[in-house]
């Protein structure tokens, strides 16, 4: 008996021990949920600069979108008629009098027919051109070998 209660008395932990092991249990949880906030942290403040730069770029389209759109109708005001004509009139440019124009023969050319803006008349499809042994079903050409005396016999 002696044996044995020295045997559980070597073994046994003193009070301290078992509270330094509690301890480092708890230390250890609270680090592992520390790290777990601090990546869940990470990862948050991530795709939150990820979404801040959707909406910058987003921004950036709509005001490239604006300043194209304004290019289209500062380039539509200066290439209409009316703007036209008054730098032509400004560089010293008039309208031509009929009796100016002259005109020029060139020999061999050949001026292009107007365009015809009739429906072109619709083609009948040609029937088509397969030979009948393409056409034929399997019955069919049995029914016929049947039908007629063999070949071989005559």
């Amino acid at each position: 008996m002696d044996t044995t209660n020295h045997f559980n008395h070597a073994y046994s932990q003193a009070p301290w021990r078992i509270q330094r092991q509690w301890v480092s249990v708890f230390l250890l949880i609270v680090l592992g949920f520390g790290m777990i906030a601090t990546l869940y942290l990470m990862v948050t403040s991530q795709a939150a600069i990820v979404g801040r730069e959707i909406q910058d770029l987003r921004l950036e389209i709509i005001q490239i979108e604006h300043a194209n759109a304004d290019l289209q109708t500062e380039f539509a005001r200066l290439t209409s008629k009316d703007e036209v004509e008054r730098r032509a009139y400004s560089l010293g440019f008039r309208p031509v009098k009929p009796e100016e124009i002259e005109y020029i023969y060139v020999p061999g050319y050949v001026a292009p027919k107007g365009a015809m803006l009739a429906a072109a008349p619709e083609l009948q499809p040609s029937a088509p051109s397969i030979p009948p042994e393409y056409t034929q079903s399997l019955l069919d050409w049995l029914d016929e070998r049947l039908q007629t005396p063999s070949r071989g016999l005559r």
